[in-house]
C-alpha cells in the first residue's frame, strides 16, 4: 500500500452503453468513486477521477441487432442517457470518455501493437463456437449455456453471473446461440492470446504476498482462487463486425477483446482530460508516487485484478493498482437486478418521482453499500433512512439551529459567554469527526464513515434536544447565546462532513449558513483545529428544508410498479407444456365433458388446500373435492359455470368420494382460473365436444 502518494488515479468501471443506469451501478461502483474522490479533493490532494463509455462490448452489438439499428445508433443514444444521469447524482468525474473515440482506437491499438512487437501473444489457431445459420462466430454474450462449475442453464459465454465465474464459451454445457437459437457448432479461426500462466509468479507475489492484508476479503479471495485454479493462456481478440480492429497483418475481420481494450480506456480518457486541460497525462499512470484505485463490482474483479495487471505489466512502463475495492451485488425487492428483466430501479425514472432527492437515494444506497456481501435494496428500508434518518436526525438539527438563529438573533451568529463541560466536550467530539471519518474512507469502509457522519449530525441534534434552548431563553438569554455558538458550529462543519457523501445537501447548507465564500468556507482540516468556524456577528440566511418527508403512497406506487414488471415476465416467460404422448380418438371419444354449475362450497376441515363443491351437472347433483382453496374462496364460487368431466372414477379424498373433476388453467399471470363454459344458450348437462 502507497504511503503519502503525490497525485491519485481513480477509475471506476466503464459502463455498457447498451441500456441506462439503475441503482445497482450506482451503489456498486459509481457512489463509492465519487465518495472517495470528493474526500480527498478536500483534503487538497491531486486527484484525477475517470470514467467513460464501454462501447464495444458484445452487449452493444446484441441491443443493435434487436432494436434494428446499427451500434452508432445505440452508443450514441445511451452514451448521453448516462452521462445525464451520472450529472443529476453527483459523480463528479474529471473526464468522461468513449471508447469510440479515435484518442482511445489509437491508445488501444498502440497497446497491442507493442506488445505483439515483444512477443508477448501467442498466435493460435483454436476451435470456437460458430453459428452456421447467422454465418459468425459466436464471442461471449451471443452464446448462453450451462455452467460448468454451478449448473446455472442461463450462464454467457463470459461469465456465469450466478457464481461469478469467469468462462470461455467453449467452456459451457448444451450452449445456444442468443442469435438464432440454434445449437453452435466448433469451427477454427486464429486469436491472439496472452498467456497468462508466465505471469503467475508475479501475480502471486504482487497479490498474495503484497496486499493480502490490505485488499477486501472478497477481492482476495476471489483472485487467490482463479490463481491457485492455474492460468491459462486469454484470448484478445475476438470475431466480431464491432471494435477495434486488430492492428496487424493477416487480422482481417478480427477485434480486439473488449476486456482488453476496455480497461485501456482508463487511460485514454486520462489523455483526453490531459489534452483539454494542457496537462502531461503520464504522471497519472507511470510514476511510481500515485495511487492508482479501481472501483469496480464483483463480476469485474479477474479483470482488473489479474489480466489488465498482467497487460500492464507485460507493457513495462505503466504502475499497477495500489487498491480494487470492489463491492459485491445489490438485489431489488429479494430479487437479482435485471437489465433484461426491468427489475430495476432506473436513476432517471427515480428522478421523475423523488425530484431533487438524488441525495436520498446516495445516502440509501450507501448505508446498505453491498461491500462485503450482497445485499437488498427495499422501498421501505429507503423510506425509513429518509423520514428516520436524514428528517428526523439531520435535517431536524439544521432546521432547529437556523430557525431558533433567526428568532432570537436575526440570523446573525451570536457572541458565547463562558462553556461549560458540555459545551466543551460536545466541540471537543465534533473535532474528532474529520479524522474519525477519514480513517473509514482511507480503508474504503464507505457505510462506515457515513455512519460517522450521521453521528456528527445526532451529536448536534442530541445537544439541542438535552439543552433546550428555546425553554432556557426565557430565564437566562446570556446562556442561550452560547448553545446556539455551539450548535452553529456543528452545523458548519456538517457542511463540510457531508459533502462527500451529500454533494447537493452540503451545497444547499453551505447556502444556509452563508458559507460559500471562501472567507468563511471550512475544510476539514479547520474542523479538527478550530471551534470558532462560524464567528459571531456572521449572517447566516433563511430556513429551508434539507430533506422532505416520504408518504406511504409514493413507495407503494413504486411497489406497484415492481409488482406489475413481476407479473409481466411471469406471462413473457410462461411456456406452454410439451405435448403429451398421441392418444386415438377412441380414447378422447371416452372422455364425457359436461357443462355444470357449483351450487354449494365449503372447505375441507383439516385441509389447507381443498374444497368440497356440489355440482350441478345437469344429469344430477355431485360432490366433487377440488384442490382450489388457496384460490377461491368458497363463498366466492357458488353460481360459477364449470366444465367437469363427469365419467372420471370415483375417488376418496380425506374420507370424501369425490365423483368428477372440474377442469382449471392457469392464466398469463399464473392464477389459477376455470375453463368456463358461459356462453349465452349453454344449459347444465350440455356435452362439450
Amino acid at each position: 500500500m502507497l504511503q503519502n502518494p503525490e497525485r491519485y488515479t481513480i477509475t471506476a468501471a466503464l459502463p455498457y452503453t447498451n441500456g441506462p443506469i439503475h441503482i445497482g451501478h450506482l451503489a456498486g461502483v459509481y457512489v463509492p468513486a465519487d465518495i472517495y474522490s470528493r474526500y480527498l479533493r478536500l483534503q487538497g490532494r491531486d486527484v484525477l477521477f475517470v470514467c467513460g463509455s464501454d462501447e464495444h462490448g458484445v452487449a452493444i452489438s446484441m441491443k443493435a441487432k434487436k432494436e434494428g439499428i446499427t451500434p452508432q445508433e445505440v452508443i450514441d443514444k445511451y452514451d448521453g442517457i448516462i452521462r445525464k444521469s451520472f450529472s443529476d447524482f453527483g459523480i463528479a468525474f474529471d473526464n468522461y470518455s468513449r471508447t469510440s473515440l479515435p484518442v482511445h482506437h489509437e491508445t488501444a491499438s498502440d497497446f497491442f501493437k507493442k506488445l505483439y512487437d515483444n512477443g508477448d501473444f501467442i498466435e493460435e489457431v483454436t476451435e470456437q463456437l460458430y453459428d452456421a445459420k447467422a454465418n459468425q462466430f459466436l464471442a461471449d454474450r451471443f452464446v448462453t449455456g450451462t455452467c460448468p462449475k454451478c449448473g446455472n442453464e442461463e450462464a454467457y459465454g463470459d461469465q456465469c453471473e450466478k457464481c461469478g465465474s469467469t468462462l470461455n464459451a467453449t467452456d459451457l454445457i448444451n450452449p445456444k446461440s442468443t442469435i438464432t437459437g440454434e445449437t453452435p457448432v466448433s469451427k477454427s479461426t486464429k486469436h491472439w492470446f496472452l498467456p497468462l500462466d508466465r505471469y503467475d509468479a508475479f501475480l502471486r507475489e504482487w497479490i498474495l504476498e503484497g496486499h493480502k492484508n490490505d485488499w477486501k476479503p472478497n477481492v482476495y479471495g476471489q483472485v487467490k482462487s482463479w490463481i491457485d485454479g492455474g492460468l491459462e493462456p486469454r484470448a484478445v481478440t475476438r470475431d466480431l463486425d464491432w471494435g477495434i480492429d486488430v492492428p496487424v497483418e493477416g487480422a482481417e475481420g478480427k477485434k480486439l477483446y473488449v476486456w482488453f481494450d476496455a480497461p485501456i480506456g482508463y487511460i485514454s480518457s486520462t489523455k483526453e482530460w490531459a489534452a483539454r486541460e494542457g496537462k502531461d497525462w503520464e504522471p497519472y499512470w507511470k510514476n511510481e508516487n500515485t495511487k492508482l484505485v479501481h472501483f469496480i463490482g464483483k463480476d469485474n474483479i479477474v479483470f482488473h485484478c489479474v489480466i489488465f495487471p498482467a497487460m500492464l505489466k507485460a507493457e513495462g512502463s505503466f504502475i499497477l493498482p495500489d487498491n480494487v475495492p470492489a463491492n459485491e451485488f445489490l438485489n431489488l425487492e429479494g430479487n437479482k437486478l435485471s437489465t433484461s428483466k426491468n427489475w430495476a430501479v432506473w436513476l432517471h425514472e427515480y428522478l421523475e418521482e423523488f425530484p431533487d432527492q438524488q441525495d436520498v437515494l446516495r445516502y440509501a444506497l450507501t448505508s446498505n453499500a453491498p461491500e462485503t456481501k450482497d445485499n437488498d435494496f427495499t422501498w421501505k428500508d429507503f423510506q425509513a433512512r429518509n423520514n428516520n434518518e436524514l428528517v428526523a436526525i439531520f435535517g431536524n438539527f439544521i432546521n432547529r439551529v437556523v430557525v431558533l438563529t433567526n428568532k432570537y438573533y436575526n440570523g446573525i451568529v451570536p457572541a458565547p459567554n463562558e462553556f461549560t463541560e458540555v459545551d466543551e466536550q460536545t466541540l471537543a467530539e465534533l473535532q474528532a469527526y474529520p479524522e474519525v471519518i477519514s480513517s473509514s474512507l482511507e480503508r474504503y469502509r464507505f457505510r462506515e464513515a457515513l455512519g460517522e457522519m450521521m453521528n456528527a449530525a445526532r451529536l448536534g441534534n442530541k445537544y439541542l434536544a438535552d439543552e433546550e434552548p428555546w425553554k432556557v431563553i426565557k430565564d437566562n438569554p446570556e446562556r442561550v447565546q452560547t448553545q446556539m455558538y455551539v450548535a452553529l458550529q456543528i452545523a458548519a462543519a456538517l457542511s463540510s462532513l457531508c459533502e462527500p457523501f451529500l454533494p447537493f445537501t452540503a451545497t444547499k447548507l453551505k447556502r444556509i449558513l452563508n458559507v460559500t465564500s471562501s472567507a468563511v468556507e471550512m475544510s476539514w482540516k479547520s474542523i479538527s483545529e478550530s471551534t470558532d468556524l462560524l464567528a459571531a456577528g456572521h449572517q447566516i440566511g433563511q430556513a429551508e428544508l434539507l430533506f422532505a418527508k416520504i408518504e406511504d403512497e409514493a413507495i407503494q406506487k413504486q411497489i406497484d410498479k415492481l409488482e406489475a414488471t413481476k407479473t409481466a415476465n411471469q406471462a413473457e416467460n410462461k411456456k406452454a407444456e410439451p405435448q403429451k404422448d398421441l392418444i386415438q380418438y377412441e380414447d378422447f371419444a371416452k372422455m364425457d365433458l359436461r357443462v355444470g354449475t357449483i351450487i354449494e362450497a365449503e372447505k375441507m376441515p383439516k385441509a389447507n388446500k381443498l374444497l368440497v363443491l356440489k355440482v350441478d351437472t345437469g344429469i344430477d347433483v355431485r360432490t366433487i373435492v377440488s384442490g382450489i382453496a388457496e384460490s377461491f374462496k368458497p363463498e366466492d364460487i357458488v353460481g360459477k359455470r364449470v366444465t367437469v368431466l363427469v365419467n372420471l372414477a370415483p375417488r376418496a379424498l380425506r374420507g370424501v368420494e369425490s365423483q368428477g373433476m372440474i377442469l382449471m388453467t392457469n392464466n398469463a399471470e399464473g392464477k389459477l382460473v376455470f375453463v368456463n363454459p358461459d356462453a349465452e344458450g349453454v344449459m347444465n348437462g350440455e356435452t362439450i365436444n
